[in-house]
């Protein structure tokens, strides 16, 4: 039985930040299921950085089935979580089964790859409190008041934690997060 790995998102998450982790995990060979809302097909968005803008700007990007509702995610079957960026954290944080899904991986120390806004769920379910991280550097302000230490690097690992700012950082985020998970869920 292949190992499991969760990624929850939605609507509006940043189409990379979905899709980069999905292939990269599958490659490596776990099997890898999106958790949303709702089982529909999701509608990503692509940031990209552009001269003269004072942040990022934003177009539409991939479609990607989900695979199942976060009212129907078992934790338990699941080694680890990833917790994609883009506009989705911002609503998807005040949804109290993401927030169940985040409090029971952080609770059991099972590895959790975050990155961008993604931080901003992880937040909502208590997740990191005393916790190194880093995110979208607009972010530093919101991840001090969830009682984290902001750290703006490309990746930070703490534990079983592995954060990073945005898309640019892929190589390094996915690296780290193989090694924690590596360690902690081989494939067999």
């Amino acid at each position: 039985m292949a190992v499991k790995i969760l990624i929850v998102t939605g609507d509006a998450a940043e189409s990379l930040e979905v899709l980069y982790p999905y292939q990269r995990l599958r490659e490596e060979g776990y099997e890898v299921h999106i958790a949303a809302p709702s089982v529909k097909k999701l509608r990503f968005v692509v940031h990209d950085f552009e001269d003269g803008f004072d942040t990022y700007t934003e177009k539409p990007g991939y479609t990607w089935p989900a695979d199942l509702a976060f009212t129907d995610v078992a934790t338990e079957d699941y080694a680890a979580l990833v917790v994609p960026g883009g506009r989705a954290p911002e609503y998807l944080r005040n949804d109290p089964e993401v927030r169940r899904i985040l409090a029971a991986f952080a609770d059991a120390d099972k590895p959790i790859a975050q990155i961008c806004h993604g931080p901003l769920i992880t937040a909502a379910a208590g997740g990191l409190t005393g916790r190194r991280v880093t995110a979208y550097p607009a972010l530093e302000l919101d991840m001090k008041a969830a009682g984290a230490e902001f750290e703006d690097s490309e990746t930070v690992v703490d534990g079983t934690l592995v954060s990073a700012r945005a898309w640019p950082d892929h190589s390094r985020w996915m690296r780290e997060f193989l090694t924690v998970l590596r360690s902690k869920a081989p494939v067999v």
